[in-house]
């Protein structure tokens, strides 16, 4: 017999409206095999409001030297985390990482750069914006995904004029506990300023978050209606890997049990919505991510993230035609 909280939460299936409160009756109350029931209820959620399994690929186009303090981040110039950094890439090498994605049946490339962001039009960013034009000529069906930080409305209005599709602003936790996790360096002001300017010249927007951080089931609850209420087309799921020299290199890896219970509630707050399995999903979740994409998601990045290597796409894409239920 199912539990009645998740013959309840059915009700979205009509179309109805999962409330906070019977978000977080969810969240506490379903356990063990329940758990199962509450991803199937998902995973038929998914497929009646956002059928397709959608791969994408990101480049990481300038890497570390991050004047952000944020806890979690392996770029952030704050820990001493021994990866890769470098400069902003020239666009002969960001058209051939293009060329690669869509070769291997990525309909979108996302282009990421760490730091602030750009808040009036620098030399760097002028190049950003030459970068997205020879893309967009060289892969004139690959739809170009931005995420360079925060934005003012006149790089916002540029973005959009040089074919940014969608971009990607993460609210990463509850917004009323951003602070704790970013301290000084920006707010959650400022990126959700910048989701603002951005859907005003009608880019589409990824926002979503991290799961692991040391954040409650009431965080995660609010952080899904926090996205929800932004109106965002995506939003990218990651579970924390956590990184020898960052301030969170001690956290617990979460089991796939409690990954499965986050995304199908999540899905069941934002039923229409792209949801995408990011960071943590080959590196953290092994040998569960079947059971994890069948939990509300439809969406993957493939090929690797910013600092951590993924699977090939080669792999991703057998993957995705294994899970026949899609």
């Amino acid at each position: 017999m199912l539990n009645p909280l998740i013959v309840n939460a059915a009700k979205v299936l009509d179309g109805a409206e999962l409330s906070r409160m019977e978000a977080l009756e969810l969240a506490r109350s379903i356990e063990g095999a329940d758990i199962l029931d509450l991803a199937s209820l998902a995973n038929k959620v998914r497929e009646k409001f956002s059928p397709a399994i959608i791969p994408c690929s990101i480049l990481n186009a300038k890497s570390g030297v991050c004047p952000q303090n944020c806890r979690f981040c392996a770029q952030s110039a704050h820990h001493h985390t021994g990866i890769e950094t470098y400069p902003l890439l020239p666009k002969e090498q960001v058209i051939e990482a293009a060329k690669r994605a869509a070769a291997h049946g990525a309909n979108s490339f996302g282009y990421v750069t760490s730091g602030y962001g750009y808040r009036s039009v620098t030399p760097e960013f002028e190049r950003i914006l030459e970068t997205l034009d020879a893309v967009h000529e060289a892969c004139p069906g690959l739809k170009l995904c931005v995420s360079i930080g925060i934005l003012s409305r006149e790089t916002a209005r540029l973005l959009a004029e040089h074919h940014t599709w969608r971009y990607n602003m993460n609210l990463q936790t509850n917004p009323a506990r951003y602070a704790e996790l970013i301290a000084d360096t920006h707010t959650i002001e400022e990126k959700i300023q910048t989701i603002r300017y951005l859907q005003e010249f009608g880019v589409t927007i990824c926002c979503g978050g991290i799961f692991g951080l040391g954040e409650t089931w009431e965080d995660r609850v609010d952080m899904a209606i926090a996205v929800r209420d932004l109106k965002v087309e995506g939003a990218p799921l990651n579970v924390l890997l956590p990184i020898a020299g960052t301030p969170l290199e001690g956290r617990p890896v979460m089991k796939p049990a409690e990954v499965s219970k986050c995304f199908s509630i999540f899905r069941l707050i934002n039923p229409a919505m792209e949801l995408k399995f990011a960071a943590g999903r080959e590196t953290v979740m092994k040998d569960f991510q079947g059971l994890l994409m069948l939990s509300g998601l439809n969406g993957m990045i493939t090929g690797g993230y910013l600092t951590t290597r993924g699977r090939s796409p080669e792999d991703d894409l057998k993957f995705i035609g294994e899970l026949e239920i899609f």
